[in-house]
């Protein structure tokens, strides 16, 4: 049984397997930890735009009430055979996929970066379940704001709104809008951050009412410098406030690239934030960087740690 975290190091699952997440979120429901992410387990191949890819397997999910020990679930959305224009078609991309749920309606909903291997598709996918262990129903995919969208994330807020973040124009700028009732839908409600400013793998958070945001930059699987930023609204305007990471190869993000921040239950002002570091010529070996957020006043700090536990927020 883990008792700690050990970022960078390979992660396994209860039965000694690598888990396969990446790109990930995790959802709390009902004293559960559910892990959600890209099993890239497969052949990874040349890719002209990216440079490497592998063929789409599908959405695992973890379990966990602890987050040191998950629990291997299975493929909450498996990737699909047969006719190639399907969303989840093994060819195709599938990215960065987060779940939260719907007060309103009751569901689970599913949230991922649906692409062709070129990367011009550029669509956000979109499935429902009833539980939140799945099945998961696909629904289809959408181009929220009549804009492309490759990186992307999911935010519900406390008064049960939720909002979509996603990198757009040739990931130039970073979009954040309002999602409707059911979360199915974008609304005509949303802003443009960041023009030109070429930043991807939004992660959002909340803490003491103001909005957290942290980036990447694009420069496709190798590492570059994080950034955050804060906001009064959800839809900006974002003030950026530098790299949060601190210690060895902070200015590579410790070699890893965000994907989620989340709140550690029943632990107060305690959040993890979720990176991983991408191996590139087999991406299936990727490992996972998980370190807890701090705050200087009301900017994000991120130390690097070597091995920690729950107990550094005391």
């Amino acid at each position: 049984m883990k008792t700690t975290f050990t970022p960078g190091r390979i992660w396994l699952d209860t039965d000694g397997v690598p888990i396969q997440a990446h790109g990930g979120g995790v959802l709390f429901h009902d004293g559960v930890y559910y892990w959600f992410g890209e099993n890239k387990n497969g052949i990874t191949r040349r890719n002209k735009v990216v440079g490497f890819n592998t063929d789409a397997v599908g959405v695992s999910y973890y379990a966990s009430t602890d987050l040191y020990n998950w629990e291997n679930q299975g493929l909450a959305l498996p990737a699909v055979g047969g006719p190639p224009e399907h969303d989840l078609h093994t060819s195709k991309i599938i990215e960065r996929p987060k779940v939260f749920h719907n007060d309103l309606t009751g569901q689970f909903v599913m949230f991922m970066h649906i692409d062709t291997s070129d990367y011009r598709l550029a669509k956000v996918g979109i499935a429902l379940s009833e539980k939140a262990t799945g099945p998961y129903h696909y629904l289809g995919s959408i181009i929220p704001h009549n804009s492309d969208s490759r990186d992307m994330t999911v935010f519900k807020d406390e008064d049960g709104k939720a909002y979509l973040f996603h990198s757009s124009e040739w990931n130039a700028t970073l979009y954040a809008g309002e999602l409707s009732g059911d979360y199915c839908h974008t609304t005509d409600r949303f802003t443009k951050n960041f023009e030109n400013g070429f930043r991807e793998a939004p992660a959002v958070f909340k803490r003491n009412g103001k909005y957290h945001l942290l980036t990447s930059g694009c420069t496709g699987w190798d590492p570059n410098p994080a950034q955050a930023a804060v906001a009064e609204n959800i839809l900006g305007p974002w003030k950026a406030t530098g790299n949060p990471c601190a210690g060895p190869h902070a200015g590579k993000t410790f070699f890893g690239q965000g994907t989620f921040v989340f709140p550690v239950a029943g632990e107060p002002d305690a959040y993890i934030a979720m990176f991983d570091r991408w191996n590139k010529r087999d991406l299936g070996a990727s490992t996972y960087l998980w370190l807890p957020v701090r705050f200087n006043g009301e900017d994000v700090r991120i130390e690097w740690q070597d091995e920690w536990d729950l107990s550094i927020f005391g």
